[in-house]
């Protein structure tokens, strides 16, 4: 009798040079359902990398697929090719730009070579609102883009240097020039556009961009909230990470809604951290998915336990449409400095997975 092996659990955590980091979307497809359409991105991020190390992946889920195959596709792929797993985010959203597109991955590599010498700026999700749901969302997206020009020039950052670029806007009707839009100002960018719920209550557009620094920060990890963009006590506009070993967690999912419940998903996320060598003081950035506004402000205050008080990390936060599990009202996933300045060896050549909690 054969015995079918379960897939794989992604690592709960991965260290990664940040001189070494690059990042990739893929290219969306509408050709069948959500397995095929997960295969079909996992082999065009791997074409995109050239034999760099695929570290984390973050899968936007639209319609009504089952969003935990994509962890299993992920396993399987991987373990096919016998690559080491990345860490994995998977989020539910309202939708993707094409037509029968069910799945969009962004990949995070590590490349074999030096490619950002002197660290990067991850710059928290700019975002510009109207209450008509049904705005016009291109005067939003000039705004969102006005002020992540601001963290840029904060940053020393170039528009060229710009790497990565997500931008979460409320309908896509017009996605075809937002994106020639993003593309003219950023052309050497990775880019994603999305609707992260089916029916939004307001218009919105919310770009989030990771940059190439052009000289390294006085500390490897400064948090900075530039003059002429809001100042929050709960997370800072951006983060700029010099020459260091990062460590990218995966989605910790949050089940039920009171907040010792979400104290419980950042306890969870503290072991992970402790146990791959690092801890709250020192996250860079974190992406937090809840499922309605309301939770995404109980989070926030739940999230102030944790983080650094007097610098708290780059963060977005927006509402979303679902997560893999029936009983989770949020994600959170981060990416913190490790002590070490300069990266070790072994995380040079490649990821190297932390333990799992238990």
């Amino acid at each position: 009798t054969q015995v079918l092996e379960l897939p794989k659990e992604p690592p709960a955590a991965v260290t990664a040079d940040s001189r070494h980091l690059s990042f990739q979307v893929a290219p969306l497809s509408g050709q069948g359902l959500l397995s095929q359409q997960v295969r079909t991105a996992l082999r065009a991020l791997l074409q995109q990398v050239r034999g760099a190390s695929i570290v984390k992946l973050r899968a936007f889920v639209a319609g009504s697929g089952d969003l935990r195959r994509v962890q299993a596709v992920v396993s399987e792929s991987f373990a096919e090719r016998r690559l080491p797993l990345p860490v994995l985010s998977v989020v539910q959203v309202g939708a993707l730009p094409l037509a029968g597109a069910q799945v969009v991955l962004e990949g995070t590599a590590v490349e074999k070579r030096v490619v950002n010498p002197h660290g990067l700026a991850f710059i928290s999700g700019q975002p510009a609102t109207a209450p008509d749901p049904l705005a016009p969302v291109a005067p939003l997206l000039e705004k969102s883009l006005a002020d992540l020009g601001t963290a840029l020039r904060a940053a020393g950052a170039p528009d060229g240097d710009v790497l990565h670029v997500t931008c979460f806007v409320a309908n896509l009707e017009d996605w075809a020039r937002l994106r020639q839009r993003l593309h003219s100002q950023f052309p050497k960018a990775a880019l994603n556009l999305l609707q992260p719920q089916r029916a939004p209550t307001r218009a919105l557009v919310e770009c989030e961009a990771v940059a190439r620094l052009s000289a390294p920060p006085p500390q490897i990890l400064v948090l900075v909230n530039p003059p002429g963009l809001p100042q929050s006590g709960f997370f800072s506009q951006l983060a700029l990470v010099g020459p260091a070993r990062l460590v990218l967690t995966g989605a910790q999912l949050g089940f039920r809604y009171g907040e010792q419940d979400a104290r419980l998903a950042f306890q969870r996320l503290g072991r992970t951290l402790q146990e791959a060598g690092t801890s709250f003081d020192r996250v860079a950035v974190s992406h937090v998915y809840p499922l309605s506004a309301a939770l995404g402000e109980m989070v926030r205050r739940v999230r102030s336990e944790f983080y650094n008080h007097q610098a708290p990390p780059a963060s977005t936060m927006l509402p979303f449409e679902g997560l893999p599990s029936l009983d989770a009202s949020f994600g959170v996933d981060v990416i913190a400095v490790a002590p070490q300045a300069i990266a070790t060896p072994e995380a040079q050549g490649g990821p190297r997975g932390a333990k799992e909690p238990q």
